[in-house]
């Protein structure tokens, strides 16, 4: 963890999963945390209720926005404000579904500063360490402000960064919304298993270890999720029978398009 200063707007589920992250690193950095409703007891974190509560020397170089979308303005407005140059060398990161960075630069700018800014979509897997996260950086962001961020989401999972603010949309749609998916994989194999006379509790656990299992295989091992199939399937077996409808071309190929689609379709919707 780099030695940095943060200031974290919102702590609800995905502020506090990053801010758990940071504060478990070796070195933690300085972080004032704006929110109602949090406490922390750490000599790291300040905990303010408002903007103009933000320590007279506290300069921070990134301003992570974890607040709901439609408070951000307000939010930004507040904090520009009340630093005014504390801010000549910092950078936004936003966390929010739906905000562009054009968006946030401008809302910046109509209260009297200029900022860079960046923007990442975390999922929800992040809350355990183990999340993944799309990073993009506009222009005017430096290559020390976008390594910077980079390590800070680091601190929650791994991150893929984008050269184009619109590949967020797919990274919304596969890893944003994608452990849905996972959980509702799972929740049918539990039903399916209990249609065959498994009970609840056998069939919870079964379907659980296995993706379980199979996630940790697809992670630790260097073969591609094809060739991991493959070595699953023997020519007439139990797996090839299940694939044989799994894999025909109206079920999950065309199934999982259209859901990828649908989600891009949304996310592109909710950016205006």
């Amino acid at each position: 963890m780099p030695s940095t200063s943060i200031l974290l707007a919102g702590c609800g589920k995905l502020g506090g999963a990053l801010l758990d992250g940071w504060l478990a690193s070796p070195n933690p950095p300085r972080m004032v945390v704006l929110d109602r409703h949090k406490n922390c007891d750490n000599e790291n974190v300040t905990i303010i209720r408002s903007a103009d509560s933000v320590p007279d020397d506290f300069a921070p170089d990134i301003i992570v926005l974890a607040v709901k979308p439609a408070v951000a303005d307000d939010v930004i407005t507040s904090l520009t404000q009340t630093l005014g140059q504390r801010l000549e060398n910092a950078a936004f990161l936003s966390v929010m579904a739906g905000r562009t960075c054009a968006s946030l630069s401008a809302a910046a700018q109509k209260a009297g500063q200029k900022c860079p800014t960046l923007r990442a979509m975390p999922n929800t897997p992040s809350t355990i360490g183990a999340g993944v996260s799309g990073l993009y950086a506009a222009p005017d962001c430096t290559e020390a402000q976008t390594r910077l961020c980079h390590d800070l989401l680091s601190a929650v999972g791994d991150v893929v960064e984008v050269s184009e603010e619109k590949d967020l949309l797919g990274v919304t749609a596969l890893a944003g919304s994608g452990p849905a998916y996972v959980f509702l994989l799972a929740e049918l194999l539990e039903k399916a298993g209990q249609a065959h006379g498994l009970s609840a509790e056998t069939a919870r656990r079964l379907a659980r270890g296995t993706i379980y299992g199979a996630g940790r295989m697809l992670n630790e091992l260097p073969d591609d999720a094809e060739t991991l199939r493959k070595a699953v399937t023997s020519p007439n077996g139990t797996t090839a029978a299940a694939l044989s409808e799994l894999m025909q071309e109206e079920a999950w190929p065309r199934a999982v398009d259209k859901a990828i689609s649908a989600a891009v379709h949304r996310a592109e919707e909710l950016a205006g």
